[in-house]
């Protein structure tokens, strides 16, 4: 998924050609509510989504709240696109013009910050012309929305960061990134919830798991949640369960 600039607020005009409903597949409709993410709109596809699940019948499947958009899947056997757009379309229309912007719950994430623990954080440090302490608390101070989830269960987009510390990704992703990994790329920060590849830079690593399927909810947080990083020295990573 590439990186979207955050904070775009849309145009009037834009904002009277929304919303788009286009079919996704047999059984789902992809409603677009911007051309670029905000607060604002994720309050508004936050609110639609509880708007459309009030409405909604058992034909709903499951709704995929992400950037811009909303997917909505139904149950193609009892229900059609027509049906499911008008829902839709009603579901917006219910929630007004002004949303006000998502109060979801804060998570609040430790993070052991150190050239052990984030490879690239003394590069990002040296190419921003700061300390390594410096970054840490630019990256720590700030609370981050929880715009999106995926590639991997668990993976929250994060944003924003602080643009004196923003950076592209790796011109060559690592085969291996360890679970836990915090991570920067462009304006987005992120912890990788699984061992996996990645082209992200590096910087720490959080303890906590999170993706658990033997827990409910297997994730602790959602979409229009907040996440706030908490700098923990080594000992109390280790203490909380973390590996290096």
């Amino acid at each position: 998924m590439s990186e979207p600039s955050f904070y775009s607020s849309p145009t009037r005009n834009e904002a009277n050609n929304f919303p788009r409903i286009i079919p996704a597949s047999e059984n789902a409709l992809i409603v677009y509510f911007s051309e670029a993410p905000s607060k604002q709109i994720s309050a508004k596809i936050s609110a639609v989504q509880q708007q459309i699940l009030a409405l909604a019948s058992d034909a709903l499947l499951d709704l995929v709240p992400s950037f811009t958009s909303l997917l909505v899947i139904y149950d193609a056997l009892s229900t059609d696109h027509l049906a499911i757009t008008r829902l839709i379309k009603q579901a917006w229309e219910k929630t007004g013009a002004a949303v006000a912007e998502i109060a979801g719950k804060v998570i609040t994430l430790p993070v052991y910050y150190h050239e052990g623990s984030g490879p690239d954080l003394v590069d990002l440090a040296q190419k921003a012309g700061l300390s390594v302490e410096e970054v840490i608390k630019l990256h720590s101070q700030p609370v981050y929305q929880v715009y999106s989830i995926g590639f991997a269960p668990g993976f929250a987009y994060l944003g924003e960061v602080d643009p004196i510390i923003a950076t592209p990704r790796l011109k060559t992703p690592r085969k291996h990134v360890p679970k836990g990994a915090v991570a920067i790329a462009d304006r987005q920060t992120a912890v990788y919830p699984s061992d996996s590849p990645g082209g992200w830079n590096l910087i720490g690593l959080c303890p906590l798991p999170l993706f658990d399927l033997t827990q409910s909810p297997a994730m602790p947080f959602e979409v229009g949640d907040s996440v706030k990083f908490e700098a923990i020295p080594k000992s109390e990573f280790l203490k909380l369960g973390g590996t290096l």
